[in-house]
């Protein structure tokens, strides 16, 4: 999932790269405009630089199913749930993102009366989650409650990308300044293992 962009998310620099379909810049850096792969190719310009593109995969077809692995970013809080878009369905980037919602029953297995959603996730977090029902028209509902579910990409207040050190914290590199989060346990490639829970 660590090559799946969101819109928003940082590219690279434009020292380094040329802007390409579903991105856009803003002062010195490229981001994605689009949620999708990131592709880099050789550039026309003759200058040297490479440039970024992000592809998104059409699957008019694809849905949430129950039991489904999903990639979702928080769009907003409350104290009963979390708000989100899906933007992946089992590592494949969607055209289209489905809403869905993260209830504050579903968010752990164990004291759930304690769950507190603003520790948990804010708005702008990537979280994996598995779909748990199809919800009503308007949502599905999501689950968190395993071990490798929950927070995988979180940006600190600082705006720098926090790693994790906790089931239920993450830091931000630049002010050291730790935040809560439900942080989901990940076995990737040159990646921070943080316990889960």
């Amino acid at each position: 999932m660590s090559s799946i962009y969101i819109p928003g998310q940082k590219l690279g620099s434009i020292r380094t790269y040329e802007s390409g379909p579903g991105t856009y810049v803003r002062g010195d850096c490229i981001f994605a405009s689009v949620s999708g792969v990131l592709e880099e190719t050789t550039s026309a310009s003759g200058f040297g630089k490479k440039k970024v593109q992000i592809i998104r995969k059409k699957d008019s077809l694809l849905v949430p199913q129950i039991g489904s692995i999903v990639l979702t970013r928080v769009t907003k809080i409350n104290t009963r749930f979390a708000t989100c878009m899906i933007l992946s369905i089992d590592e494949t980037v969607l055209p289209d993102p489905f809403p869905a919602i993260i209830r504050k029953q579903d968010v752990r297995k164990t004291e759930i009366d304690k769950v507190e959603i603003w520790n948990c996730f804010r708005p702008g977090d990537l979280v994996r989650c598995k779909v748990i029902s199809l919800g009503d028209t308007r949502s599905y509902f999501l689950s968190t409650a395993e071990i490798d579910l929950g927070v995988v990409y979180a940006t600190s207040i600082a705006g720098e990308v926090m790693y994790p050190i906790s089931w239920e914290e993450m830091e931000c590199p630049k002010t050291k300044m730790r935040e809560h989060r439900k942080v989901a346990k990940i076995r990737l490639a040159g990646q921070v293992e943080a316990a889960g829970k």
